[in-house]
């Protein structure tokens, strides 16, 4: 039996029919999300080039506050390229730059302290780089990352203790996807950063948290955040 519909309730149906899509593939990428899982045998990540994820990294460090405690700062702004080889993980090297105005302690009058002449002098060197000169697996998703770390126009070789937390094609992006850990200690005073020595500590630690994505055959390389903007 034929049943007479309103044409003013056909709109509604599309909507419907529309957002019952929508809701559908939403669950689908949930469900994505939920079940995914990483790789976490470096020899099985994707050989190529990466740039840094612009929304999922973290700097950080710190250095002793007149003995109490260790005082954490971070930067908020930066952007690295990674190329991976885990054939020949000794060819492997990564190149970072950090937007030294991009400081934040938390306090704001300190940024502005920690950011002048006397310090990092963000005005004159607003940028600090590290390029790495060499990569050493030392165990099974870990290894010992080597470089140059530039602050203030001066050089000093950094080692970083590096961990491979997995690879996998994002479940958002689908773009294929690694996530590393890097830790390690420097010496302020050997980029002539001493200003308020002892009062201040002079061994930094740094933690670094990062994931690199890879561009899809076709797609343009993902956009890692200006350092500068």
């Amino acid at each position: 039996m034929n049943v007479f519909r309103p044409t003013f309730l056909r709109p509604a149906r599309t909507f419907l029919t529309l957002a019952t899509l929508i809701v559908a593939l939403g669950g689908c990428t949930a469900a994505r999300v939920v079940t995914h899982t990483v790789d976490t045998q470096f020899a099985q990540a994707p050989a190529g080039t990466y740039q840094m994820d612009a929304d999922h990294w973290s700097i950080v460090f710190d250095v002793e506050h007149l003995k109490y405690s260790r005082f954490v700062m971070r930067f908020d702004r930066a952007k690295a390229t990674l190329q991976l080889d885990p054939n020949a993980p000794d060819h492997s090297s990564v190149k970072a730059t950090i937007d030294a105005t991009s400081l934040d302690t938390n306090v704001k009058a300190l940024d502005k302290i920690v950011s002048g002449s006397s310090m990092l002098d963000v005005t004159t060197w607003p940028t600090i780089t590290f390029e790495s000169t060499g990569f050493q697996l030392t165990g099974p998703g870990a290894g010992k990352l080597t470089g140059n770390l530039t602050i203030r126009g001066k050089s000093a070789p950094v080692t970083l203790d590096v961990v491979f937390h997995g690879a996998a094609p994002n479940p958002l992006t689908h773009a294929p996807t690694v996530g590393f850990a890097a830790t390690g200690t420097f010496s302020r005073s050997a980029f002539g950063l001493s200003t308020w020595y002892p009062a201040v500590g002079d061994d930094i630690h740094v933690q670094i948290q990062a994931e690199f994505e890879q561009p899809a055959p076709g797609q343009a390389t993902p956009a890692s955040a200006p350092a500068g903007s």
